[in-house]
């Protein structure tokens, strides 16, 4: 879409070309050898200079191209909510404005040119660049451009100071639907620059800068279910009054991030260095959230009703906001040839991050006591070697080994206080040091020219350090230290011979790890020896520790079927297969992914062509809960397009594409045996959850009119139609309520339409 939003390139407009025809004018003169003073003669009118300039400037050359125009659009913004998302067209009304340019100027005596690019300047998407160099000593570049993210969901509600840091809850008194209409959105605006520059034959520098603003609103929230352990004075819902709730709060979005990279790289004959400096540096102006929450909200069924004891205090309470952080780092990579066969790659690099801001400059409060800042802190250290060798001109051998430290060294302090006493249960943060050693061993051999064969083996081991003591875990029954996983793959590739070409590959790992660790909230954790006798089966286990065993297999075919058709076949499926510690597989069970796809070129004549392509894509999870329910997940996603090009005649240029995509998430539901009544009855009564579904379908058509050698028309025509049928926020046109009456919805049928045409003026 973006593409035929922008049908040409930047191009300047005569007031930037003049400017830069007199710059470069300037520029030209200055690279001249120069005589010296007392044989100069008296400086001439510039008409004189400019009419007898020498013939060498000549081999200046400058070409550029203006492109101005309308793009007619339909649909309302609420059609526009998935077409609209990212191309910064979806409130703009019924029209928008294309202009943009690009101008080039190139001295080949002097080896230097300078390049000015400038796009959908009429939009909220601008970019402009800007490059200039001198071929093979130095270069400089600069770049700005806007971004605007559009969040499909509209939401309505009644909050006064909507995406701001202190909102104003206000109940709907005519409940859900009866808000004003407000949209999420993060706008971005972007600035970098950047030199290039070589010091001697074999050294370089490069350094760069940018610093990109965000602004704009997130969806988010908070919200409470009493009675609670964490809040004794929190009581429950009754007949009068409501204790729970839940709240969209809106984020306030006003951060900026700057990074810096310097980089120096040698190379010679044998070996090739790159050293460098990496720095991160984040800051937000919005700390804390504290939003300002009103005495009575709408229970689970819909009444507005005053809020129990506490629960008001507690939706109040500040929320804390991503904070201040930076992170800089250390480099060194290079390669060394061994021997002329023999290739030697290493690295190392050191990175160390920063989370500092006073609690109380955030406005935060509560914190521990001489606890002035998180105290975060987390080092980073990176060693690689790797060997690259042929010893024999049809086989190649690789091997390597990574190793990766992450040192958390973030200040402990007992931030968690459940219960009153004497039942207060007191727990610091957690520490969450990680160990990564990955190695790997590779042999490539030529069976022959048209076939060659691989098979690598990998190696990965994590280590999580020790469990934080003073810490506690909420949500999973057991830890593991350390995981260890092994695989192999086989590929065998054969290069093209009689028009095909293609690759198998087979791959297979299996994962384990130490003993279960079974984590006493304060206390540190205990070693499980018998998993069966120590956990429950209702026990979580989290699928990133358990035992996993994965299998995938790919292949890929491309066949030149004749002179004007080629086609390319892709077939690939994996499964991951997972084992809890207990006899009852809790959790995860198993996922699995297969993708079938097929590509075509036809080139019908000399001046058409048509291409097109169908995937599908299925992903499937099968997990389990005890007591509870059985949960099979399966995505499944058809895509299929087609388009073409080509030429009526030498001036006329048409080109189009139509495109389906159809994505079905169905979410089939079982039961446990040892599921309780009621939620039998509640399955039988609702069938279970309902299928979640997107389909698109779009067209897009352009033609372009040569007028002549330096102008052209083009006309864009593009229509999108969107459905959406989402019940995570609306059932059967019955959205989700928050206990204020917000809602998010989205039209569940979108249609929008867009007609643009554009002059493009080249010289």
């Amino acid at each position: 879409m973006t593409s035929l939003v922008r049908p040409f390139h930047a191009r300047p407009t005569a007031l930037v070309l003049a400017l830069l025809a007199t710059c470069g004018a300037a520029q030209a003169q200055s690279t001249e050898t120069q005589a010296p003073a007392s044989a100069q003669p008296p400086a001439a009118p510039a008409s004189a200079a400019a009419a007898s300039a020498p013939a060498s400037a000549s081999k200046v050359q400058t070409e550029g191209s203006v492109s101005v125009g309308l793009d007619g659009i339909s649909g309302s913004s609420a059609d526009r909510a998935q077409w609209g998302q990212y191309n910064g067209l979806r409130n703009v009304g019924g029209a928008a404005g294309i202009l943009g340019f690009d101008y080039a100027r190139r001295d080949a005596e002097a080896g230097t040119s300078m390049l000015v690019t400038g796009s959908n300047l009429a939009l909220q998407t601008r970019e402009l660049g800007f490059s200039w160099k001198d071929q093979g000593n130095w270069k400089f570049f600069a770049d700005y451009n806007e971004q605007v993210h559009y969040d499909p969901y509209t939401v309505n509600t009644g909050t006064i100071g909507f995406g701001s840091t202190t909102p104003q809850i206000v109940a709907l008194p005519g409940g859900a639907g009866t808000g004003s209409d407000q949209d999420l959105k993060i706008h971005r605006t972007a600035v970098g620059v950047g030199v290039w520059k070589s010091i001697t034959p074999t050294t370089n520098f490069e350094i760069s800068l940018r610093s990109e603003d965000r602004k704009g609103s997130l969806m988010s929230g908070n919200g409470f279910n009493c009675p609670s352990a964490v809040a004794p004075g929190c009581l429950g819902t009754t007949a009068t009054n409501t204790g729970s709730a839940v709240l969209m709060l809106a984020e306030p979005v006003d951060s900026n991030t700057t990074q810096v990279e310097a980089r120096f790289t040698y190379a010679d004959d044998k070996l090739s260095l790159s050293a460098g400096y990496y720095g991160s540096f984040f800051k937000n102006s919005n700390s804390v959230l504290t939003p300002n929450v009103p005495g009575s909200l709408y229970n689970p069924v819909g009444t507005l009703l005053p809020l129990n004891t506490g629960l008001q205090a507690i939706l109040a309470n500040p929320l804390a906001l991503p904070p201040d952080n930076h992170s800089q780092g250390l480099d060194l990579s290079g390669n060394y040839a061994l021997t002329p066969t023999t290739q030697l790659k290493f690295k190392l690099g050191y990175t160390q991050a920063v989370q500092d801001q006073s609690f109380d400059a955030a406005g935060l409060t509560g914190a521990p006591a001489g606890s002035a800042n998180l105290g975060g802190r987390v080092n980073t250290t990176l060693a690689l070697v790797g060997i690259t060798a042929r010893p024999i001109p049809k086989l190649t051998l690789l091997a390597d080994v990574r190793y990766e430290d992450k040192n958390d060294q973030t200040a402990l302090a007992p931030y968690n206080v459940q219960g009153s006493a004497p039942n207060t249960l007191t727990s610091t943060n957690m520490q969450l040091p990680l160990t990564t050693t990955r190695a790997r061993l590779e042999a490539a051999y030529q069976f022959s020219p048209q076939y060659r064969g691989t098979l690598d083996a990998t190696y990965e081991a994590i280590d999580r350090g020790v469990f934080t003591p003073t810490s506690a875990v909420e949500g999973i029954s057991a830890l593991r230290q350390t995981t260890d996983e092994s695989g192999v793959r086989a590929e065998l590739r054969r290069t093209l011979s009689d028009n095909v070409s293609g690759a198998l590959s087979l791959a297979s790992s299996r994962r384990s790890g130490s003993d279960w660790l079974q984590p006493n909230s304060g206390t540190g954790v205990t070693t499980v020896t018998d998993p069966n006798a120590a956990f429950t089966p209702a026990a979580i286990f989290m699928p990133t520790l358990a035992n996993r065993q994965r299998d995938k297999g790919r292949l890929t075919v491309n066949w030149q079927a004749s002179e004007e058709l080629a086609l390319q076949f892709l077939a690939e499926g994996g499964k991951d297969k997972f084992s809890s510690p207990t006899a009852y597989q809790q959790g995860l069970a198993s996922t699995g992914m297969d993708v079938f796809g097929i590509d075509f070129d036809y080139a019908v004549s000399d001046k058409w062509r048509i291409n097109g392509y169908v995937t599908q894509s299925t992903q499937t999870q099968h997990q389990s809960r005890y007591a509870g329910y059985i949960m099979s997940f399966k995505d499944t996603n058809t895509a299929v397009g087609i388009g073409f090009s080509g030429k009526a005649s030498d001036k006329f240029e048409l080109g189009g594409s139509l495109s389906y995509v159809n994505d079905n998430s169905v979410y089939a539901q079982g039961l446990d045996a040892t599921a309780p009544p009621e939620s039998v009855a509640l399955l039988n009564a609702t069938g279970g959850l309902p299928n979640v579904l997107f389909r698109q379908t779009s067209l897009s058509l352009f033609g372009k009119y040569e007028i002549d050698k330096n102008s052209a028309l083009r006309v864009n025509l593009v229509y999108q139609r969107s459905q959406v049928n989402d019940w995570t926020w609306g059932y059967n046109g019955t959205p989700f309520a928050y206990s204020d009456g917000t809602t998010l919805t989205q039209q569940p049928t979108q249609s929008v339409g867009l007609v643009g045409v554009a002059y493009q003026y080249r010289f």
